[in-house]
């Protein structure tokens, strides 16, 4: 995705100005069940939640199970995480701001310690021997965020929000376009590199329509997942997951949607109107 100078140009001084109300109460567009944060100098860090931390400091849940150790290990890889949540939450409200995009879910940008430390005890069982530290590192989602458009304003808005945060200095790490999918989750999934912490993090980007789709399929997929599950029952929760899909329309040009080629540390070129 190569941006070009046409159209309106978002200035340092607009984006300076967009990054100060992103700091602000209300700034930008969130649904309803994640309240902007209170005006204050950053966006305040989630609560966590307790976790279900063994007698012998291990950590059990679900018949999954990590050791003293690795529990350690997690727990310290989630405080690095906050920390870093602290300078990339302030970009991604910017970039949402100026592409006109829902921020939903924003309280729930950090991965609660049992979510993601069922993640990590999963990958640790199905690949025997691999170290905790090698299943942090290609965790993507510890921090996490969705930006949403309607339908009409999608292809465009997340082309505008994927510049803004290449031009910031994060990476692509990952970008998985799934719109053209005959079947299954309808979306795209990115990861991206803070330049400044190393810490990875992930940017959902939406419809309402396939984000909704991704509520209801949510709690099949958990089971799906499940070690325990048997694989005629992961089958019928998959062919439940794709029936829901199948139902949410693409958005006009949405298919071709690519990472950005290239950061860009000069304004991003885009049609969005400024403030």
């Amino acid at each position: 995705m190569t941006h070009h100078r046409t159209g309106r140009i978002v200035t340092r001084a607009a984006l300076a100005t967009a990054l100060a109300a992103a700091l602000g109460t209300g700034a930008v567009h969130t649904a309803t069940a994640a309240p902007a944060a209170p005006s204050r100098a950053a966006a305040p860090t989630p609560s966590v939640q307790a976790h279900a931390t063994d007698p012998d400091g291990g950590w059990s849940q679900d018949g999954l199970h990590l050791n003293a150790g690795d529990n350690k290990k997690v727990d310290a890889y989630l405080a690095r995480a906050r920390r870093a949540e602290r300078s990339i939450s302030p970009q991604v409200r910017t970039a949402a701001l100026l592409s006109h995009a829902q921020l939903v879910g924003f309280d729930q940008r950090l991965k609660s310690p049992d979510s993601l430390k069922r993640k990590i005890a999963t990958k640790l069982k199905e690949t025997p021997g691999q170290s905790v530290e090698t299943s942090l590192a290609t965790l993507n989602d510890a921090v996490r965020y969705t930006l949403q458009w309607p339908t009409g304003q999608y292809t465009h808005g997340v082309t505008v929000a994927a510049g803004l945060l290449s031009s910031w200095g994060n990476d692509t790490h990952r970008w998985s376009n799934t719109w053209g999918r005959p079947k299954g989750y309808k979306a795209v999934n990115s990861a991206w590199r803070a330049p400044r912490s190393g810490q990875l993090f992930e940017v959902q980007f939406h419809t309402p329509e396939s984000k909704a789709a991704q509520l209801e399929t949510h709690k099949l997929y958990e089971e799906q997942r499940l070690p325990s599950t048997p694989p005629e029952r992961r089958r019928e929760l998959q062919a439940q997951q794709d029936a829901i899909f199948a139902a949410v329309p693409a958005p006009a040009g949405a298919v071709h949607l690519t990472a950005p080629a290239h950061r860009n540390p000069e304004p991003v070129a885009t049609h969005a109107t400024t403030t």
